[in-house]
């Protein structure tokens, strides 16, 4: 199918921005690395089971980073305990107070979220340029049209684009300063407009790895509308090495809709791709509840696998052409089930969610079986050769 051949297709590629590669724990960023979705937790950090526990709905969701909030001594107290259960690195979420940097650092945080210059003297950013160092954290630097310094404010009258690079290069600088080069950028608005023109700006500015993120973007819907405009304009770009998007939603949320967005662009491809048409009266079945279904059902599943659900044969047969497994919508409950692209059986309405999601079970364990065994004989290979 031509979905598998991308290089049939050099309309669909995108050239990434080169940019330098630092290292989030064991998750490289930047670089040619796979863009990572991150998220955000809202428990309060100092609960470190409460904390833990949405960190692993997190995790299930795939997001390859996470970031906590720590705002006094409480919270960077859990946070070594939130470390050592997390599965994925943990970012500690700074503002203001050097000192929750120096414990977050000690307290085994992958990565520390600050403004460098919001926590003080030069001093004070060398200790945590130091406790970084040491601890091996990165740092992101996160600059915000809705917190930049009063100095740049006056100097341009609002928040604008020069304005957010201009604070960002004052922070990379305070960094570089300390021969520390281990960070990442982000400069976020709630505006798409004033977000989009800024990373562009920020991207031909300089090298390292940027975040990419469209804050206080809303709720599920708006935010996420709002998010695939801005962040998915960036990637078509070729701009950004790892997302946040923020929505006034669960942070699991934001991680699917960061994997949707990248699987648009088919810049990743973790899970279950859906195509599905909106429905009509044509519909032999009740295409949005078995999307719905479908949608909540196959969440568990990881591997890379295109699933199209169309109500009739309109366009059913062409879109089946296109995924691993595909449903039309037939007469008298009676459906077509297309597998590789290819009409293969019928499938009756009584049953036709769980048959579906067994099929796409199946597929999901075939192809990981055949990746498994293509790793085992490329290992068998290289202690052939190694052998001669």
């Amino acid at each position: 199918m031509s979905e598998h051949n991308p290089g049939l297709r050099p309309w669909r590629d995108i050239t990434r921005r080169k940019s330098r590669q630092i290292m989030v724990g064991d998750v490289a960023v930047g670089g040619d690395a796979p863009i990572t979705v991150q998220t955000m937790t809202n428990t309060p950090t100092s609960d470190a089971r409460a904390t833990i526990d949405q960190i692993r709905r997190c995790e299930e969701a795939g997001a390859d980073l996470i970031r906590v909030s720590c705002p006094d001594e409480e919270s960077t107290a859990a946070l070594r305990q939130i470390v050592r259960a997390a599965r994925v690195p943990i970012i500690a979420d700074i503002h203001f107070h050097y000192k929750r940097a120096l414990e977050a650092a000690d307290a085994g945080a992958a990565c520390l979220r600050i403004n460098p210059g919001n926590i003080g003297s030069a001093a004070r950013v060398k200790e945590v340029v130091d406790a970084a160092k040491a601890n091996g954290c990165a740092i992101r630097i996160g600059v915000n049209g809705g917190s930049l310094e009063k100095d740049l404010l006056e100097k341009y009258g609002e928040p604008c684009p020069d304005a957010l690079v201009e604070s960002a290069l004052d922070h990379i600088k305070l960094l570089q300063d300390q021969d520390f080069h281990d960070y990442k950028v982000a400069v976020k608005a709630s505006d798409v407009f004033l977000a989009v023109a800024a990373y562009m700006q920020l991207a031909d500015a300089v090298d390292c790895p940027l975040h990419l993120g469209i804050t206080e973007a809303g709720g599920l819907i708006g935010g996420t509308v709002r998010s695939a405009i801005g962040i998915g304009n960036l990637l078509w770009a070729g701009i950004g090495d790892t997302i946040r998007v923020s929505l006034s939603a669960e942070p699991e949320q934001e991680v699917r809709v960061g994997f949707d967005i990248l699987k648009s662009l088919g810049l990743r491809t973790r899970g279950v791709r859906v195509v599905s048409c909106p429905s009509c009266a044509r519909q032999g079945f009740d295409v949005i509840r078995t999307v719905q279904a479908l949608e909540e059902r196959l969440q568990h599943i990881r591997t890379p696998i295109s699933l199209s659900v169309l109500g009739c044969v309109v366009n059913g047969p062409g879109e089946a052409r296109e995924t691993d497994i595909g449903i039309t919508g037939g007469g008298n409950g009676k459906h077509m089930v297309y597998l590789s692209g290819v009409t293969d059986h019928h499938v009756q309405d009584a049953g036709m969610i769980d048959h579906i999601v067994s099929l796409v079970e199946a597929k999901a364990a075939e192809i990981e079986a055949a990746k498994l065994e293509g790793e085992s004989s490329d290992a068998g290979k290289a202690s052939a050769v190694a052998a001669e």
